[in-house]
């Protein structure tokens, strides 16, 4: 059974595709490996405060996001609770937020989380952190290597306000399996060892309209 989508994200999902098509050159490719149903998880890399409603404007199904616990305050706060997002303390994933997750997943839900660990400072991709290969092997959800392009030029870490203008591309790979991830409880980095592999086929991934210069 395909899940439910909340009307409120939902609203946001539309209005985040409104928003990406009508002021960027918004291109996705790969969509069709993206399932409908059943636990997943998309693990993209992180360049931009875009990539999250990037992710999943054209995607349909919900989407639980990561944000930092800091950010759960007043109107953006609200609206961050009814997003369903999922808090995490700043340094790390506390065991609330791995409940969640895991939970999440459990339920058959989907979730978007980012291997290196934090948003690239330059746009280029980085060494994975154990913490995606971690939830990869013990939910043993499907994974979809997803990569994102242009965000980082039209919203970097350290831009106040983002350009407007300019390509965004989402690529979609295929999904890996917990065969394809996880080397084995005997690996003596198992949890690295799966994030690298994931981070990997995140690295395979190419735009067809969208040039890397």
């Amino acid at each position: 059974m395909r899940p439910k989508i909340p009307t409120f994200y939902n609203y946001v999902r539309i209005v985040s595709d409104w928003f990406f098509s009508t002021f960027y050159d918004f291109s996705t490719s790969g969509m069709r490996h993206v399932p409908l149903e059943g636990s997943v998880i998309f693990a993209a890399n992180h360049v931009s405060f875009f990539d999250p409603p990037a992710i999943g404007c054209q995607v349909h199904r919900h989407i639980n996001y990561f944000a930092r616990d800091t950010l759960f305050k007043g109107n953006f706060g609200k609206a961050l609770h009814k997003l369903e997002a999922i808090p995490v303390a700043r340094e790390q994933a506390d065991i609330k937020s791995l409940k969640a997750i895991f939970r999440a997943l459990k339920n058959n839900g989907a979730i978007a989380i980012y291997p290196e660990g934090t948003r690239s400072a330059d746009g280029q991709l980085a060494e994975p952190k154990p913490g995606a290969g971690m939830i990869a092997c013990k939910s043993r959800a499907t994974v979809v290597p997803t990569r994102l392009f242009g965000t980082y030029e039209v919203y970097g870490r350290d831009d106040k306000l983002p350009s407007l203008g300019g390509a965004i591309h989402i690529a979609y790979g295929k999904p890996m399996t917990t065969a394809e991830i996880d080397p084995g409880k005997d690996h003596p980095e198992r949890y690295l060892e799966a994030s690298r592999r994931i981070m990997a086929r995140i690295t395979e991934l190419k735009a067809p309209k969208y040039e890397i210069i």
